[in-house]
């Protein structure tokens, strides 16, 4: 069985130590290596002086030790409270931009999905690395992306609502970590479209089509969700109306469906407002 490499960015927050837990519980029955990722950035003074080069350098010592300090606090913890021994843990502490830190993390070790913690409705637009879900989104395209909402509680997620216009034709290679996920817990994957009420074209019928025989290995049926304009407020009513859905999932595709749905707000409504984990898998071209 393969070994899943899995990134877990932190700030030692509660909300971040929650998708950590998320995905430890997820993954139980696999064998992984979680890679528990802090990065700390220290801005430039922009002042050439002696003096604050002395006070950036110190500083810049202080945040990487306090970095390291707290990794390897986490680290212990996380290896005394898990007996699993299919899962094994790694702390990396990085002098970086944490967007570009989780790049150079993904790409060297070769990362299947990255789980990330939100801030919640206080704090809609903003992740817990200080840059907004969907800038970062818009940035990272390297493998599948989970937010897990504030204050989420792991349940197994006996279905996966994915949404879709069928506008696009899915690659099975874009449908693998969908698909994967499904499997971890025999999931039932329930492809959700939002009926306008206008026929399907040749090309949604096709792409419709092709994703049967695409999630072939996996339990899914198809959802028509109406009485809603708008694809966010489809989701949210869908997720609300069932509850054995555990998470929802989309390709990242902006030219089209993920930017009209970012232009809803997606990640407000579904993430926050049904309060449960957002698969975010990438586009392939």
């Amino acid at each position: 069985m393969k070994t899943r490499r899995i990134l877990l960015p932190t700030d030692f927050s509660k909300n971040a130590r929650q998708a950590i837990d998320y995905a430890i519980a997820l993954f139980e029955n696999e064998p992984c290596v979680f890679y528990i990722l802090n990065a700390f950035h220290v801005s430039p003074s922009g002042l050439s002086s002696t003096i604050n080069k002395a006070k950036d350098t110190r500083l810049y010592r202080a945040i990487k030790e306090e970095s390291k300090r707290s990794s390897k606090s986490l680290l212990d913890e996380l290896n005394t409270q898990n007996n699993n021994s299919k899962h094994k843990f790694e702390s990396l502490s990085l002098s970086n931009l944490l967007l570009n830190a989780i790049k150079k993390v993904v790409l060297e070790k070769n990362i299947d999905y990255v789980f990330m913690g939100t801030k919640g409705s206080s704090a809609v637009k903003e992740v817990f690395m200080g840059s907004s879900t969907v800038n970062i989104l818009k940035h990272f395209d390297l493998c599948p992306l989970v937010a897990i909402p504030e204050n989420f509680k792991f349940r197994i997620p006996e279905e996966i609502a994915f949404a879709t216009n069928f506008e696009h034709i899915y690659s099975e290679t874009e449908l693998i970590p969908l698909v994967q996920m499904a499997k971890l817990w025999n999931s039932t994957v329930a492809i959700v479209h939002v009926d306008t009420g206008k026929a399907l074209n040749v090309q949604q019928e096709n792409s419709k089509e092709l994703l049967k025989s695409r999630l072939q290995e996996i339990p899914f049926r198809f959802e028509e969700v109406n009485g809603e304009s708008k694809i966010a407020n489809a989701l949210a009513k869908y997720a609300t109306n069932n509850k054995q859905t555990g998470m929802v999932a989309m390709i990242n595709y902006w030219h089209s469906f993920f930017e009209k749905l970012t232009k809803e707000e997606v990640v407000k409504k579904v993430t926050f407002k049904t309060e449960i984990p957002f698969l975010i898998l990438p586009l392939v071209e």
